[in-house]
C-alpha cells in the first residue's frame, strides 16, 4: 500500500496454478497427476483510482527459473542480493487493458519460519519477508509511488478445495510494526489460528487470535467475509476483489491496542468448486498457448524460495 493509502498492488507468481481451470482439466485428464510447470502465470494486480488486473496462464515453453531467477513470458522476478524487483508486461482480460512497470521490494528481514497448515503437511505458508518498503514505476498506466510491503510463498501437494472449506488472512501495518493473521476451516472440521508479530531479525512472535467480527457480504457476489479485532470491531474499507469465490479488501481494525489498516482476503473453497464458478474462470485467466518472446533480462532474480518451490506461488504485495 502507498504511503499515503491511495494506491496498492499485488504480484503473485503461479507455478501449478492453485485456481487455474486449465490446471484442473490437465488433472483430470491425467489421473488426478499432472505437470505444475506447464500451467504458470504472473497475476498483477493494481488498486486506487487507475484499477487494473491481469493474469495470463502460459505453458512450460514460457517459464525460466533458477536459484535467483523466475520469468514467465513477458514477465520477471528478480532478486539481487537486496531487492526483488519485478518487471512485467501484461494484458488484462476480458478488458485488454495493458500493465507494465516495475515494482522493488525491499525487505526489512527475511522470515525464519515454514508454517504447514493442514495436519499432513500437504500444504504449507511461508512469510518471507513480513516486513518490506516498496517502489512503484508504472509506465502503462503511467504511475509511481512508495510504500510497505510483504512477501511470502505458499506450496501445496493438493488441490486447495480439497483441504480447506474457506479461509480468511489479513496483515495489518500501524505505528511501523506488522500483524499477520490466518484464520481457516479445514475439511476436517479442524480451525488453523495464526496471529504473528514480524521483529526486527525476522522472527515471528505468535499471539492470541483476536476476536472474530462479522463484515458486510462483498455487493456484487456475496462472499461472506469476517474479521478480527479488539472494541467496536473493524470495519470495510474498499473491497478491492469482488469474486464468486474470493474478496480481498481493505479493512480499519484494532489489533493488539494499536488501530490499523489492513489488507484482508477470504476465500470460500466450497464455492470454487463449483462447476458455474469454474466456468467462469477462463474469461479473467485465458490461457496462452502459442510461443512469445520472453524477457532478454539477465540481470539475477527471484530468491530461492521463489524460484524453486513448486505448485501455489509467491506473492508481493504493497499491504
Amino acid at each position: 500500500m502507498s504511503d499515503d493509502g491511495r494506491h496498492g498492488f499485488t504480484v503473485i507468481a503461479f507455478v501449478g496454478s492453485v485456481f487455474s481451470p486449465y490446471y484442473a482439466l490437465a488433472r483430470a485428464r491425467g489421473g488426478g497427476v499432472a505437470e505444475p510447470e506447464n500451467h504458470v502465470a504472473v497475476n498483477i494486480a493494481l488498486y486506487g483510482p487507475r484499477r487494473r488486473w491481469a493474469m495470463t496462464e502460459r505453458g512450460a515453453w514460457s517459464l525460466q527459473r533458477s536459484v535467483d531467477r523466475f520469468v514467465v513470458g513477458p514477465s520477471e522476478l528478480a532478486w539481487d542480493g537486496t531487492a526483488l524487483t519485478v518487471v512485467f508486461a501484461e494484458r488484462s482480460a476480458p478488458l485488454p487493458f495493458r500493465l507494465r512497470g516495475t515494482i522493488r521490494l525491499l525487505p526489512a528481514a527475511f522470515g525464519a519460519e515454514a508454517f504447514p497448515l493442514d495436519a499432513r503437511g500437504l500444504h504449507r505458508w511461508a512469510p518471507l519477508a513480513p516486513a518490506a518498503r516498496v517502489e512503484v514505476a508504472l509506465t502503462e498506466p503511467a504511475l509511481s509511488w512508495s510504500g510497505h510491503g510483504y512477501l511470502d510463498s505458499n506450496m501445496g501437494d493438493e488441490p486447495l478445495e480439497r483441504g480447506f472449506a474457506r479461509w480468511t488472512w489479513t496483515r495489518a501495518h500501524a505505528g511501523g510494526e506488522a500483524v499477520i493473521l490466518y484464520d481457516a476451516t479445514r475439511r476436517d472440521g479442524s480451525r488453523l489460528a495464526l496471529a504473528l508479530r514480524p521483529r526486527g531479525d525476522g522472527t515471528l512472535e505468535r499471539l492470541p487470535l483476536p476476536e472474530v467480527f462479522g463484515l458486510p457480504r462483498t455487493p456484487i457476489w456475496r462472499i461472506r467475509r469476517s474479521a478480527h479485532g479488539q472494541g467496536e470491531g473493524p470495519r470495510v474499507i474498499d473491497t478491492l476483489e469482488d469474486t464468486p469465490f474470493y474478496a480481498r479488501s481493505t479493512i480499519r481494525t484494532r489489533l493488539f491496542g494499536r488501530v490499523a489498516t489492513a489488507v484482508h482476503e477470504s476465500l470460500d473453497l466450497d464455492r470454487f468448486a463449483r462447476l458455474w464458478v469454474k466456468a467462469l474462470l477462463p474469461f479473467r485467466m485465458p490461457r496462452r498457448a502459442s510461443r512469445e518472446p520472453v524477457s532478454a533480462r539477465s540481470s539475477p532474480a527471484a530468491p530461492a524460495p521463489l524460484a524453486s518451490r513448486a505448485p501455489r506461488g509467491s506473492r508481493a504485495s504493497s499491504d
